[in-house]
Parts: C-alpha cells; structure tokens; sequence
C-alpha cells in the first residue's frame, strides 16, 4: 500500500516535466517577419541608340615629296613641322645644268627662226617666175618643202624650249597641296634623281580629316532587322553626326578659354561619309568613314578614338539598373520581380517553400518573389536596355538580392528609378564593339560577385 502513493507521485512528476518541454519548444519557434527589401517600378521610355565604335585617324590628303630632276640639293627652305601651302618653294636643286640647257634651247629656236625668214623669202621669189620658166618646177617645189620645214624647225625649237624651262623650274622643288610637312629626309648637298622612290618629306592635310571606325558585322544585321520591323525608327544612319572620344575618354570639343568650369563641351561634330560594302574575312567587321574639322590639331593620324554615333530611337524600351541582373549555371542574365500572385513551382523549389512559408493572406506592402529571365540588349550608364522578359509597371528588386529566394515572401520598399534617358545621347554606349575583333553581344558579360553568389543559391 505504500507504494502506490510514490507511484502516483512520479506519474505526476513526468507529466508535468512533458508539459513543461512542450512549452518551452512553442517559445523556440517565433514568427519571423518577411525580410525587407527594395524595388523598382520598370517604366517605358524611348531611348535613342547611342553605338560607340573603334576607329583611327587619318589625314585628308597625304602628299609625297620627291624631285623631278636630278641633282644636288643647294639648300632647305621650310621649317620641319611647319605648315606650308601648295607651290610654296621646298628645296633647291642646282639649276646650272638646267639653266644651261635652257639657254641652248633659245639659241637653237633663234637659229630656226633666222632660217624661216630665208626659206620664205626663196619661195615667194620662186611662185613669181616659175609660170615663165625662169626656174624648173622641181626647183620651185624644193623651195616650198624648205620653207615648210623651216616653219616645223622653229615649232619643234619652242617645245625644246619649253622643256628646258620646264625642267629648271622643276630645280624649285614645290609643296604639292596645303597641309602639315614633315621632317626632312634629305640634307642639302645630298644627291637625288628623278622620281626616285625615297620621299624628300611627306605633306599631309590635317583639316579636315578622316575618321574609319569599324562596326561588327552581326550588329550591322541585328540594326537593319530592327529597321525592317519598325523597332527602332530610323533617319540617324544616313548624313548623321558623329561625335568623338578621344584615347584617355575625353570629349573631341573646341578648345576654349573662356569655358566655365563644369560646363558642358562644345562637342566637334562629324559626319557620316559612307559604309564600306566588303566585311573583312578575319575580323568580321565593317568600315565607317566620317570626316571631321581639325581646327586645333588635335586629331592627328594614326589616333586611337571611338565615334559616337546616334543609330535610331527605340520606343518601349525598359532600363534597369546593372546590379539587378544575375545569371543562371548557363549564362542566361535573370532578375527578382515582386508580385502579388504565388509563382508557379518551377520557379520555387519544394526545399525553399518549405523554408520560407507564406502567409494566408500578403500584406499591403507584402510580395511573393519571382524568377524572371530577360533579354539584354546593351548597357546605357550602368543601366541595361531590356528588350525582352520585362513590362512596364513590373517591380524588380535593386536591394535585398541576398535575402530572398523564388518563392518567397518579402516586404517591398519602393525606390524612384534613376533618371537616365536624358543623359543617354551623351552616355557610354557599349554596342558589343569594344574590342575591334570581338563582336561579342553585351549579354555576355559576367556578373558581378554578388550575383554569382546569387546564382550558387538557385542552383
């Protein structure tokens, strides 16, 4: 009988220890809130496309120097470096020689004239007695041929003449077009012959100049295609002004002193010459030409730049910042979106549902988040153009990448979007033409670090 009491007691000892547990493991798991995050409302905008592409500069006119007489050179007559105009006098080549010939050349051309004179004063006696048989009609007919070749000797002693005179200007060696002259490759006293293959120094025109830039041979396609189908409006391609970058990025502007400071440059505009018709085999690209004016000589040839040109407007275009883009185990670019309706369960895992339970019912501020692959088109300062995947009025996630999961449930902040349009005409295009052999589409670039950890948690 005595047991029995202590028998009740540690039934009522276990019990009370297994209620006590079950209270203390309610306590153990509280309700957590959904995690915060931000969003932007995508908007549809008409963006012109800006493409930048690789080209280098090269003079107007080029101009090789070299002497059309041989001879010794006396002296140089222009300063290396200098700008000279057409004709001005470059060299002196020794004209003794020249000047001699040419003197000859008189002296023979006097002579055939004085021999004119005789042979027509002959046959004009001759036509008045030869009808009487003063003389035989063979003597006549001799006069007339003298006199006739008297007048041929004396047109064949100007053109002697002539090419004496000739040759002893060409002693003066002449700039042969207006522009920049080099160095001289020549001293005087050097010795040069006629049409010798070595320049004496080369001229070169440096206002205007030209401008050849390469565009890849797939964009050139992908921008017609969007011609064709009125994606892009077209009337920039044709007679369109160019701008320049220079090699350290700077603007090709006019240089001016008056400028105030954080003004914007008074940008040197270019235009549009022509498109090659040939794509080189190698690189699979296609030549541009533009001309531009060199008023401050800047431009010179053989400069590294990158033109700026204005291809179209492309309406309904959806911009987003970089940052929001991540990219799958295949490379495929995908954003976060926030919306009111559960995604569909290829877009959240049984795993991650499991992990993060919604709610019965979402609050005002309350968003299932979803996978959403999209299309790059280029990048616009640190935005990219999105042509496929997005539409307006979408919420895509800027902040708070790494605290939600397909699936889940957040809490959304809205930010305002950065406005970019209006500095797009003056942005950094980047048209897939950054390497001039690699026409590699922008879609393709990698991610930054923090979208690779990203993609590590959908996979």
């Amino acid at each position: 009988m005595s047991s029995l009491p202590m028998y009740r007691t540690s039934l009522l000892g276990i019990f009370v220890a297994v209620m006590g547990l079950s209270g203390c493991q309610e306590k153990v798991v509280p309700v957590q809130p959904p995690p915060k995050v931000s969003y932007q409302v995508t908007q549809a905008n008409s963006v012109p496309l800006i493409t930048e592409m690789p080209g280098r500069v090269s003079a107007f006119m080029v101009s090789e120097v070299r002497p059309q007489v041989s001879g010794i050179i006396q002296k140089r007559l222009f300063e290396e470096g200098s700008d000279v105009k057409e004709g001005e006098q470059l060299y002196q080549i020794d004209p003794a020689l020249f000047q001699a010939a040419y003197n000859s050349a008189r002296a023979e051309l006097s002579r055939a004239q004085a021999n004119v004179v005789a042979a027509r004063l002959l046959a004009e006696r001759y036509s008045k007695i030869v009808d009487i048989n003063a003389v035989s009609k063979q003597e006549y007919d001799d006069a007339i041929a003298a006199r006739d070749q008297s007048i041929a000797a004396v047109e064949a002693a100007r053109q002697a003449v002539e090419t004496a005179r000739i040759n002893l200007e060409y002693t003066k060696v002449l700039a042969p077009v207006s522009g920049r002259i080099s160095r001289s490759f020549v001293t005087p006293g050097a010795l040069v012959t006629q049409n010798q293959a070595d320049p004496l120094a080369t001229v070169q025109q440096l206002t205007p100049v030209y401008v050849d830039v390469t565009q890849s041979s797939s964009e050139l396609l992908k921008l017609r295609r969007a011609f064709a189908t009125g994606e892009i409006q077209a009337g920039a391609n044709k007679g369109a002004k160019i701008k320049l970058k220079l090699e350290d990025g700077s603007p090709y502007a006019r240089i001016s002193k008056d400028k105030t400071e954080g003004g914007e440059p008074e940008w040197i505009l270019g235009e549009l010459q022509f498109s090659d018709v040939t794509i080189e085999q190698s690189t699979g690209v296609i030549s541009v030409r533009a001309t531009f004016e060199n008023p401050d000589y800047i431009l010179l040839p053989g400069m590294y730049v990158r033109a700026v040109i204005e291809e179209g407007v492309r309406e309904n275009t959806i911009l987003i910042p970089q940052k929001t883009v991540m990219r799958d185990s295949k490379n495929r670019p995908y954003v976060y979106v926030l919306t009111k309706e559960n995604p569909q369960p290829q877009q959240a895992s049984e795993k991650e549902q499991a992990g993060a339970p919604a709610p019965k019912s979402l609050g005002q501020d309350d968003y299932y988040v979803a996978l959403r692959y999209v299309t790059l088109d280029r990048d616009y300062k640190n935005h990219w153009l999105i042509t496929d995947g997005l539409k307006p009025g979408d919420r895509v996630m800027v902040d708070g990448l790494q605290k939600a999961q397909p699936g889940q449930v957040v809490t959304g902040d809205e930010v305002q979007p950065e406005v970019v349009v209006d500095a797009v005409a003056g942005a950094n295009a980047n048209n897939n033409a950054q390497d001039e052999t690699a026409p590699v589409p922008a879609a393709a670039e990698p991610a930054p670090e923090q979208q690779e950890t990203e993609k590590e948690k959908v996979e």
